[in-house]
């Protein structure tokens, strides 16, 4: 399999968007076949990553909650169809219908966000003023008491990604099992399968020799050492490294275990990877979500399992094909470009597939990279700049005394067309591009502009 491609994409992004470090691992049948790192895991030092540099994973760590719940459903401690309260502190109900641990599960309480776990994290790193002293799931209990009115929908009828449910689960997990949840996950899950340098708590962080610098990268792309969010559990607070997430990931592909050791059932394997509620925003059309992990039939024409995490410092991700006993991890020490698509980009190519022809989003990708850069009228006469901001465009112009910005919005992206949108004074009014070879044209309004410089 050749792989320069992948490094050669991977420093590009990683380039564009200020990522220090990064380090990634495909497994194959149960074998790491390629893992590569980059950048650094210390910029002020010069360091670099390795598979061994361990990051934050985020909330791929809810596909760890997930399982470690289905190991107790398997062993009839408890069941996906119990109402929550029967093991927590608070009459959870939504619209008069008890929520279950399978709402938790996929994430169909009812309740939308709640955003405890944004307001702790950026308390923590000193992003904002706000504070929020949340260090136990008992506190988040407490922090939950009024949820009742934020509730939208009745359990199982909508998706509202909920940390808050995951933060409960892990409570379950040690009212059931009599340990604290991140014991539980360490003794049930983490030494089976050898994965010794995976934590949960700062002491054992801090003697560990290989651990990435978390970073915040600013508005100027500076890059500000940062810290880990310790407090997290159950809904995003594993560290681990590409060595260790390769053996779980082998696990999960060989249907609940590895080396002879049984995690979990191939039962329980196959109630996390079931499409229980679809996902609004969806990258491939059929994307859902299961136990602690989202689902699709449309990669490649195979089914891909994956999560992705973020707690800013560190972001993550972690995919892998039942089908083809293939997998990935990418691990980062801060947010940039999305490793959801430097991952799918290493399993196409794992596969044998061109990335940059098979997956629409990456092509989609380079398409609005031609479109920014400076345009001009004839000869010169207005001038304006275009920007990406995400998936949408920023069209600028400035002068002596303003900065004034338009934003597009895509309506259609092919090889040579494009269609986008913006609002004036409450009209739509449409602006298009057109690709040909080099030349890139815009009509906007009643201009016609041509790229003149990247």
């Amino acid at each position: 399999m050749e792989f320069t491609k992948l490094d050669s994409f991977v420093i590009e992004k990683m380039s564009q968007t200020k990522i220090p470090g990064l380090s990634l691992a495909v497994v194959k049948s149960g074998e790491i076949v390629y893992s590569r790192s980059y950048g650094f895991k210390d910029v002020e030092r010069g360091l670099p990553p390795t598979s061994k540099t361990v990051y934050g994973i985020g909330s791929v760590t809810k596909s760890f909650t997930a399982l470690a719940i289905l190991k107790l459903a398997g062993e009839g401690k408890l069941s996906v169809d119990d109402d929550v309260s029967k093991y927590v502190p608070l009459k959870l109900e939504a619209m008069g219908e008890p929520i279950r641990i399978h709402h938790l599960l996929t994430h169909t309480s009812g309740i939308p966000a709640l955003a405890y776990a944004e307001a702790f994290i950026r308390s923590s790193l000193g992003l904002d003023h706000t504070w929020l002293p949340l260090s136990t799931a008992e506190d988040v209990v407490a922090f939950m008491s009024d949820y009742s009115s934020w509730v939208h929908s009745k359990p199982g009828a909508k998706y509202f990604y909920l940390n808050e449910g995951y933060v409960l689960l892990g409570y379950v997990i040690s009212k059931v099992s009599g340990m604290r949840y991140e014991d539980y996950v360490r003794e049930k899950i983490l030494k089976p399968l050898g994965m010794y340098r995976t934590y949960f708590e700062e002491y054992g962080v801090s003697k560990d020799p290989d651990v990435a610098v978390p970073y915040i990268v600013d508005r100027d792309g500076h890059h500000v050492r940062s810290k880990f969010p310790y407090g997290i559990t159950a809904d995003g607070g594993i560290l681990s490294n590409c060595e260790d997430m390769s053996k779980y990931i082998s696990m999960l592909i060989n249907r609940g275990s590895l080396e002879g050791i049984e995690i979990v059932s191939p039962n329980s394997i196959e109630l996390a990877e079931r499409k229980y509620v679809n996902i609004p925003a969806s990258l491939f059309g059929d994307d859902s979500y299961g136990y602690g992990l989202v689902v699709t039939d449309n990669f490649l024409n195979r089914r891909l399992i994956r999560h992705s995490g973020s707690v800013l410092v560190y972001t993550a991700f972690m995919g892998y094909l039942p089908s083809d006993k293939v997998g990935v991890i990418v691990l980062a020490n801060a947010a940039g470009y999305p490793l959801s698509f430097i991952g799918m980009y290493a399993l196409a190519l794992t596969l044998g597939y061109n990335p940059e022809e098979s997956l629409h989003f990456i092509k989609q990708d380079r398409v609005i990279e031609k479109l920014t850069g400076n345009y001009e009228t004839y000869r010169g006469t207005y001038r304006v700049s275009v920007k990406r901001a995400g998936d949408f465009l920023l069209m600028e112009y400035k002068d002596r005394y303003r900065d004034i910005q338009v934003p597009l919005v895509p309506v259609e992206i092919s090889d040579n067309y494009m269609k986008y949108y913006t609002l004036s004074y409450g009209s739509r009014v449409e602006v298009e591009f057109t690709v040909d070879g080099d030349r890139v044209t815009m009509i906007y309004e009643r201009y016609k502009f041509v790229k003149r410089s990247s």
